[in-house]
């Protein structure tokens, strides 16, 4: 039996024994009223009589309702013995049933498992029989293999033994043949031997043949040998002073045919004589860092010290993978120098923030300053003059840092006041003047940023305001034919300038295009109203239009964003695209007291 049949029979047990309890004391109870005597029956009004009349008819109310309570109690008992009674048949159903359902389940677990045991015994079968053919394949295939190798092995052999038996047929061939030689060439020998032998007696028989022929000539002319030496002497003399002078006269006649010639051998001289170096032109500079620590501090919280630096100095700062190295970017070549000098100095004080940047640019700009007039001064000395207005100083000192055509502008200037020179002296011109002519031709070029127009005529223009002689300011607006030159001066300063920018590896054409296409970037969005400053960066794709907060609001930013980019779009020719960011910026500064 189960558990809860156990339980059960229990509980109906304990019910059954309550049961009967109850119902014998209700039967002695019962009993002993029967049996007691009957009292004789007092008075109706006898109040003890009443009251033990009332409590015995409640004793039987109580023994009644015991009664059927228990009877309700037997039935109720009954009642749970039948339900247990039904519930433990249900529960040996149940259990007969799990006990089929279980001998069902393991009847078609050991069927599955006879199944699953004869698919492996078979799929064991197959892949032992996979095994035998894979084996048997690669047996076959292994066979084949060395018989291909052994085949091979004997082609081989029967190859070299080709070889060598007709390298033997060839040793055997040359040997043969050296053997003839050998037989030649004592033959030749023995031939040779008797040539020499004829040969030194007919020298004896034509010497002898000579000698007659001397004295027979000497017997007809009726000179001697010394005598006719003299004679044929004074003949061939006449020849030569006839053939000199002929000779002469060819010489003079070629050299007034290659005066021209003359001239540009003296051109290559001054040019080869006057071998300055150039300085190819970069877009950027790289600045080698302490270490890679200080990238971070460089580009600052969010980026902020990266930014106003870019926007200060209008450099592309390129921060990148390179171990202990920045990039700095800018067409411009002044602009680039300051911005490496102002980061070279950042990280030397190691104070980086934007107020702190803003202070450094300050003083870079002023040391490259320093920079431009000490190169002016030395170009002067250089060059041999000393008599020169200050601003002109100053305007070459710019120059240092331009280039024209990937040639750097100031050292062209002294290359070519060289070239000119040394012209002028060939050609025992005065090569003071001539020199002053070809070093200041291009010193238009330091404005051309500034003022429009030809650089030949701006410089013309500047020489003649500050005091320049009249020569020296025709030959600079002579230089590229903007006026026909008149004067020896402007001719030569013109062939000085051709020599030295046309000489090989002086110029590049590229980068001059590149630059012009920057610096046109930066004139369309400075010609802008409101416009403060202007940065092509990221090598002409991108540029950054800085704008007065009080004369362009928002709207207006966005408009001239827009405007820009489609006036770029229309005039210039570039691949890929450019971005046009405006930037809107206000500052407010109080000073604490």
């Amino acid at each position: 039996m189960s558990g809860i049949e156990i339980v059960l029979a229990v509980a109906v047990a304990v019910l059954v024994v309550v049961v009967v309890v109850v119902v014998v004391a209700a039967l002695k109870v019962v009993r002993r009223l029967s049996v007691a005597p009957v009292p004789v029956a007092p008075a109706a009004d006898d109040p003890a009589f009443l009251a033990e009349k009332d409590r015995q008819e409640h004793s039987l109310a109580s023994l009644r309702t015991a009664a059927e309570d228990a009877t309700a109690a037997v039935d109720e008992a009954r009642a749970a013995a039948a339900a247990a009674r039904t519930e433990a048949a249900a529960a040996k159903a149940e259990a007969s049933s799990a006990r089929s359902e279980a001998r069902r389940i393991q009847d078609a677990a050991r069927a599955e498992a006879d199944s699953l045991l004869e698919r492996a015994h078979r799929q064991a079968e197959q892949d032992a029989e996979q095994a035998r053919a894979t084996a048997r394949r690669a047996g076959e295939r292994e066979v084949s293999q060395l018989t291909a190798v052994a085949k091979e092995q004997s082609q081989d052999a029967e190859r070299r033994q080709r070889r060598l038996d007709e390298r033997e047929r060839l040793l055997a061939e040359e040997a043969e043949r050296l053997a003839e030689r050998d037989r030649r060439i004592s033959g030749t020998e023995a031939d040779l031997l008797e040539r020499e032998a004829a040969f030194t007696r007919r020298e004896a028989e034509l010497a002898e043949a000579e000698e007659r022929h001397h004295e027979e000539l000497e017997r007809i002319a009726g000179l001697t040998a010394d005598a006719a030496r003299v004679e044929v002497i004074e003949t061939i003399e006449g020849q030569a002073k006839r053939e000199a002078a002929l000779l002469v006269r060819d010489i003079e006649n070629d050299a007034r045919s290659t005066a021209e010639q003359r001239a540009r051998h003296i051109v290559v001289d001054a040019i080869q004589r006057v071998a300055s170096e150039q300085t190819a032109e970069s877009v950027v500079s790289v600045l080698h860092l302490p270490s890679d620590e200080m990238k971070g501090r460089i580009i600052g919280r969010e980026g902020r010290n990266i930014r106003a630096f870019e926007s200060t100095t209008g450099v592309n700062l390129i921060i990148d993978d390179t171990p202990e190295a920045v990039l700095l970017s800018c067409f411009d070549p002044v602009r680039r120098e300051i911005g490496r000098l102002t980061l070279e100095k950042l990280v030397l004080d190691g104070r980086i923030h934007p107020h702190r940047i803003e202070e450094v640019f300050e003083q870079a700009k002023h040391e490259v300053e320093r920079l431009c007039s000490r190169a002016a001064e030395d170009a002067l000395v250089e060059v041999g003059i000393t008599d020169l207005h200050p601003e002109l100083m100053t305007l070459l000192g710019r120059l240092r840092y331009r280039t024209s055509y990937g040639q750097n502008v100031l050292k062209h200037l002294v290359e070519t006041a060289h070239i000119a020179g040394i012209m002028a002296s060939e050609l025992r011109l005065d090569p003071a003047l001539i020199k002053r002519c070809a070093f200041l031709h291009d010193i238009g070029k330091a404005l051309t940023h500034e003022v429009e127009g030809s650089h030949a005529l701006i410089g013309a223009d500047v020489a003649r305001k500050y005091g320049e002689h009249e020569d020296v300011v025709h030959a600079i607006e002579a230089h590229h034919n903007e006026v026909l030159p008149q004067t020896i001066e402007a001719v030569l300063t013109q062939a000085s300038d051709a020599c030295s920018g046309g000489r090989p590896g002086a110029r590049r054409e590229s980068l001059e295009a590149y630059v012009k296409r920057l610096e046109r970037i930066e004139e369309i969005a400075g010609g802008k109203s409101g416009v403060e400053k202007v940065f092509a960066m990221q090598a002409g794709r991108e540029i950054r239009v800085m704008v007065r907060p009080d004369d362009v609001d928002d709207i207006g930013a966005a408009v001239l964003a827009r405007d820009v980019a489609k006036q770029i779009e229309e005039e210039l020719t570039y691949p890929g695209q450019i971005r046009v960011t405006v930037v809107r910026e206000s500052r407010v500064t109080e000073i604490a007291r």
